[in-house]
């Protein structure tokens, strides 16, 4: 595969299947209950064990308490955890100390200067995900709100050290995002689902196979 893909939000073992056998290297299950993509970690714990061996299994979580994490972790055996929320750098940093695994840090993007404010967390995390800024509305989340932003601007200021690119990719769009952003990772849900929330193992397999050849 050309280029890393992680598939997040996964609920359910059709899904997840899909996912790693067509070769994701990065899975993903959301710890933030007001999105439809959440489980617990009583459900999440044997979908984990599914992947284990075969790809990094991501938990995302959305300005968790240290109480929080650690549940989930009783439950679930996570490679990586991913902080969604408005987490600061110090908070990033901490949360590495104390779980002693590595973090991916999502920052939204619309403008140029949001690139620039994003420079802040490089030190802290291990890896930045590059998110479109959610739109104005009551029920937008932070993340998996199939927006895109202009991915040109990661090609004008291009980041130092791991990345991945995320907001609204599908199986139609992502060679586009990577030509124009030349990512090293990518980032899908909601592109990659039937309705809001409920994965498509169908779409799954189409995105990692039109990644395959990038």
């Amino acid at each position: 595969m050309g280029v890393d893909v992680k598939i997040c939000g996964l609920k359910d073992r059709p899904s997840l299947e899909a996912a790693l056998d067509g070769g994701a290297a990065y899975v993903g299950f959301v710890f933030f209950p007001p999105s439809p993509r959440a489980l617990s970690p009583a459900d999440a714990g044997p979908l984990a064990e599914m992947a284990a061996g075969r790809a990094r299994r991501v938990g995302l979580f959305v300005d968790a308490s240290d109480a929080e994490i650690a549940t989930a972790l009783g439950s679930v055996a996570l490679d990586v955890l991913q902080l969604h929320g408005h987490e600061t750098p110090e908070r990033v940093q901490a949360a590495r100390e104390r779980f002693g695994l590595p973090v991916i840090k999502a920052c939204p993007v619309a403008t140029a200067a949001d690139l620039t404010a994003a420079k802040a967390w490089r030190a802290s995390a291990d890896i930045m995900l590059f998110d479109a800024k959610p739109p104005k509305r009551p029920d937008a989340l932070p993340g998996g709100n199939a927006q895109t932003f202009d991915w040109d601007l990661l090609a004008q200021d291009r980041p130092l050290g791991p990345w991945m690119l995320s907001g609204g990719l599908t199986p139609e769009n992502v060679a586009d995002a990577v030509k124009r952003a030349a990512p090293p990772a990518l980032d899908v849900s909601s592109g990659v689902e039937r309705v809001r929330g409920e994965k498509d193992p169908e779409l799954i397999r189409r995105f990692l196979q039109a990644t395959q050849s990038l």
